[in-house]
């Protein structure tokens, strides 16, 4: 093979193989980035609610503290599904967002093979 052949052959490769093989890389590690940071977020979130909780109850000296302990219960609930709810639907849209991107990359690439193999 002559130096043209193998630099052909060395772009076609980088072109259809490597350049994409890099670029989902590249999505994935962001997604799973975001996804890892979402997760951390939500744990945190929680942690400092049951926390919070814990303590509010150990504070419970009497029947007044007791129905204010289970008044912050149900707000608790309540904020910690709501909370669930907004989690679920971020990590619904970094998921989804995923997806698309990577549809778009093996779209491109197929393209691009194709191209490459008219040649």
């Amino acid at each position: 093979m002559n130096k043209a052949t193998t630099d052909k052959t060395k772009q076609q490769f980088e072109s259809v193989f490597v350049s994409p093989m890099r670029s989902y890389t590249l999505t994935a590690l962001d997604y799973y980035d975001q996804l890892f940071s979402a997760q951390m977020d939500a744990a945190r979130a929680y942690s400092d609610m049951a926390i919070t909780q814990a303590r509010t109850w150990l504070d419970v000296k009497d029947p007044d503290s007791f129905k204010k302990a289970m008044e912050s219960q149900q707000k608790t609930a309540s904020d910690f599904m709501e909370r669930m709810k907004g989690d679920t639907e971020k990590v619904t849209s970094i998921s989804k967002s995923f997806a698309e991107d990577s549809q778009k990359q093996v779209e491109e690439t197929t393209k691009k093979a194709v191209e490459t193999a008219k040649q």
